[in-house]
């Protein structure tokens, strides 16, 4: 994988190296509370994001870096409070790192591109999906692309 993406959003279409950006640049990149969720893994409340209850056909790319993460055909109503998926695009899109804070045991998911916090992934809670697994993501860590949009 690319340490580099060419975040389609711009006019210029440059290159940015997104693993070198400080800090600093990130909060000047993202709104408060998408700095506060992409990049110190916050979380926001449930059932109020923008994508969770969305079922237009498209793609879900990273808010930080506009790399390509989740499909609708993916996506399913799990009625957690946040946009759900069963699998990620691809599985390099994504990191999964184990994630002990709360005092629990959890699967966090990162944006491979950015090293963006965008959720968590939980297995074995019997959803009837292909695997059996909910990618739990914060819509504010997201885009929505929709499959008529102009790209």
């Amino acid at each position: 994988m690319s340490d580099k993406f060419v975040n389609a959003t711009t006019a210029a279409e440059t290159a940015v190296d997104f693993s070198k950006l400080t800090e600093d640049e990130w909060r000047q990149r993202l709104s408060p509370e998408e700095y506060q969720v992409l990049r110190q893994a916050g979380t926001e409340r449930p059932h109020i994001g923008e994508y969770t209850n969305t079922t237009a056909e498209g793609v879900y790319r990273c808010r930080a870096c506009n790399a390509e993460l989740f499909r609708s055909t993916e996506k399913f109503a799990s009625d957690c409070g946040w946009p759900s998926f069963f699998s990620p695009l691809a599985g390099d899109n994504i990191i999964e790192r184990e994630d002990r804070s709360l005092g629990m045991v959890r699967t966090e998911v990162l944006c491979a591109n950015c090293n963006s916090h965008l959720g968590h992934v939980f297995a074995g809670e019997g959803y009837d999906t292909p695997t059996d697994l909910r990618y739990c993501i914060n819509s504010i860590s997201m885009n929505f692309e929709g499959a008529d949009s102009d790209k």
